[in-house]
């Protein structure tokens, strides 16, 4: 089994939130918590508001030119992610350099390739989740950021798709998943079976096929590549 270096494989997840706390039961569950634990991943959670400088720790105002909804503030944005770049040591003591997302419904649909490839170019990667009618366009031409969408569609946060880039991303780093054989785009995202062989459910049965059952393990990959879906 390969032996795993956690001070080279270690990603540092940044997360730039106003709600910190959303985050706690997902990451402390399972795959990720054991990641963590192993030193393979690092999860830091960062809350806006305590770097607002106004004695409200205002994250949000309205928007110019009018319109429904608040737009998160640029500068306690901007504070944040500064601080996290002050403690990242500098490129030259590092393999990796690092990678500022914003997550917006208008940014570049985050794919596979992606994931595998961030996976092995940045050490840290910090991820900017929005709220509301979104973040002052001015963050992103301040920071240089990437804006990255996670689908086809409006999501009502920027938390949701911080979560699945940890897990896309943490998945392709060796010892995350323990075997490499795990990862579904290397095995094909064939139909998946286990017990019993007959399932029974309202007076139907329900068979496993019988290719599976037959100990041939070459016909059961190349059935599992005809109906597979090879990611």
């Amino acid at each position: 089994m390969m032996n795993i270096t956690a001070s080279f494989f270690m990603i540092i997840f940044h997360i730039i939130t106003i709600f910190p706390d959303i985050f706690s039961s997902y990451f402390n569950e399972s795959i990720l918590r054991r990641a963590q634990e192993k030193k393979i991943i690092k999860i830091k959670i960062y809350n806006i508001r305590d770097f607002a400088k106004d004695k409200h720790k205002t994250a949000d105002d309205r928007p110019y030119g009018g319109g429904a909804g608040m737009v998160m503030r640029a500068e306690p944005i901007i504070r944040a992610v500064e601080s996290v770049l002050k403690k990242i040591p500098p490129k030259a003591d590092r393999p990796r350099a690092e990678k500022i997302i914003l997550f917006s419904a208008k940014g570049k649909q985050f794919n596979q390739e992606m994931a595998f490839n961030w996976s092995k170019k940045y050490r840290d990667i910090i991820m900017i989740c929005g709220r509301y009618e979104g973040i002052d366009e001015r963050v992103k031409k301040v920071l240089k950021a990437q804006e990255i969408s996670i689908g086809p569609y409006v999501l009502t946060d920027g938390e949701i798709p911080a979560m699945i880039l940890v897990s896309s991303i943490s998945r392709h780093i060796p010892g995350v998943l323990g075997k490499i054989e795990s990862l579904e785009e290397n095995k094909g995202s064939y139909p998946a079976y286990t017990r019993p062989e007959v399932f029974k459910w309202k007076g139907k049965k329900y068979r496993v096929p019988k290719i599976l059952l037959s100990g041939d393990h070459k016909r059961i990959s190349e059935w599992r590549k005809k109906y597979g879906k090879i990611i």
